[in-house]
């Protein structure tokens, strides 16, 4: 009996998982990159037709709240009633006022969800929760960005998604900590991470700075304005990466390193914040409950979203359908 429950809850968790039949691809009408990518992107994970649709969207970083409300009512309209989440294929605009685009496209707008930045804000209803229909059960559309103002890149990252599914990839979670003592926050959880995790993942913990190559990386966490070592690390495919910080999901003109820098130098998803959220641990991905999802054959859109308790300033950046931990469909 009770390994039969067992069975049926693994087979209902599966049931309820992203997958293309659930997913949108938005992408921007008056962006040839944009439009481009959505098709490449599509085809290759097998999107249906009518879950591609094409939007306008001024070309600058930060949308108004009052320009984006009556365009994400206008998707919310036309998607198919089978779609649970989102791709959002541009890199600008990747903010609405102060929230990350992909928040704002999940739950609306709110103010309340990134002000003050430097207060808690409202909780994320899937943190750390089973199953993945997000828009049936608490009408939420979550979404991840999958950067197009390099096309080259864009192909990659979808084609390095896609080489990451059913894979089960070796290799590390590396675990760094820094001098930087307010980003370097979230190395106090590092051990519960190793204790959580290391059953089911090699993890190293290492202090910058890093004087060694870094090979097999599946994920690699931080925390630092810049991360020195970036050149050296090689991820799989599939890796996660972030590093706390202000500003990471500043896509363009910030002062802080981009969560487009993890993706160029070879990882498949990222996170950053898009306004100032100070140092509170609940704005950034918990790094026990992101894997713990991973690892389990959850893709990497609901793995990151599901880690984050208060997403309201942070922008999800990646390929979402990666999913190196999944069974091979029989």
């Amino acid at each position: 009996m009770l390994a039969l429950a067992g069975t049926l809850l693994v087979f209902r968790a599966e049931a309820e998982g992203l997958n293309a039949e659930r997913l949108a691809v938005l992408f921007n009408l008056d962006d040839a990159a944009s439009r481009q990518v959505a098709v490449y992107y599509a085809a290759q994970r097998a999107i249906p037709v009518q879950n591609v649709i094409g939007i306008h969207l001024p070309d600058i970083n930060v949308m108004t709240p009052e320009a984006f409300s009556p365009i994400r009512t206008r998707v919310l309209n036309q998607l198919p009633v089978a779609v649970q989440s989102l791709t959002l294929v541009w890199s600008r605009p990747y903010a609405v006022g102060c929230m990350s685009i992909t928040s704002a496209f999940a739950a609306g707008y709110r103010a309340a969800f990134c002000q003050p930045g430097c207060s808690s804000t409202p909780p994320n209803p899937l943190f750390n929760s089973d199953g993945w229909l997000p828009a049936d059960t608490v009408g939420w559309w979550p979404a991840m960005l999958l950067p197009t103002a390099d096309p080259a890149l864009a192909r990659a990252l979808i084609e390095r998604g896609m080489a990451a599914d059913f894979s089960a990839p070796p290799g590390t979670l590396y675990l760094i900590s820094t001098a930087d003592q307010a980003r370097n926050v979230r190395a106090a959880t590092y051990p519960d991470v190793e204790l959580k995790l290391s059953h089911r993942l090699r993890i190293v913990q290492m202090s910058t700075p890093i004087g060694r190559e870094v090979p097999d990386a599946l994920g690699y966490f931080t925390g630092v304005r810049h991360v020195a070592e970036l050149p050296v690390i090689h991820f799989r495919s599939g890796a996660l990466a972030d590093h706390l910080t202000s500003t990471g999901g500043e896509l363009q003109g910030g002062n802080q390193m981009s969560t487009l820098s993890w993706i160029a130098q070879g990882a498949t998803a990222s996170y950053g914040s898009v306004s100032e959220p100070c140092n509170i641990l609940e704005k950034f991905p918990n790094l026990g409950v992101l894997f713990e999802h991973y690892t389990h054959g959850e893709t990497a859109l609901e793995a990151y979203w599901k880690s984050v308790a208060m997403p309201g300033q942070g922008l999800f950046i990646g390929e979402p359908l990666a999913r190196p931990y999944a069974d091979r469909p029989r």
